[in-house]
């Protein structure tokens, strides 16, 4: 679980786990995430997992199965190839694809 707080609201939020971080955001073990206590006056809401959600999304594994192949795909000491999208506009990391 992430817990997220917001001194100016006195409210604490207890999540599911954030995917990037952020300066007022801390992970929390699932034991510490049930026992979190606020300072008096303050108030936490707390965010239930969704069961269904368990584990990496299709567009997560697809993601991580496209960066291995792009890995695999670059042998060291070579020129890397023209790939099939670099006539639709790369530039540095980001990437046009087409629908």
């Amino acid at each position: 679980m992430t817990l997220t707080y917001v001194y100016a609201d006195s409210v604490a939020v207890v999540g599911p786990l954030a995917t990037f971080a952020e300066p007022h955001a801390y992970d929390l073990c699932a034991v510490h995430a049930e026992r979190l206590t606020v300072p008096n006056g303050w108030s936490v809401i707390r965010q239930q997992l969704d069961p269904s959600e368990n584990g990496p999304s299709h567009d997560d594994l697809m993601a991580i199965a496209d960066a291995v192949r792009e890995v695999a795909n670059n042998v060291p000491g070579e020129s890397p190839t023209k790939s099939a999208h670099a006539d639709l506009g790369r530039r540095g990391h980001l990437r046009a694809v087409p629908s």
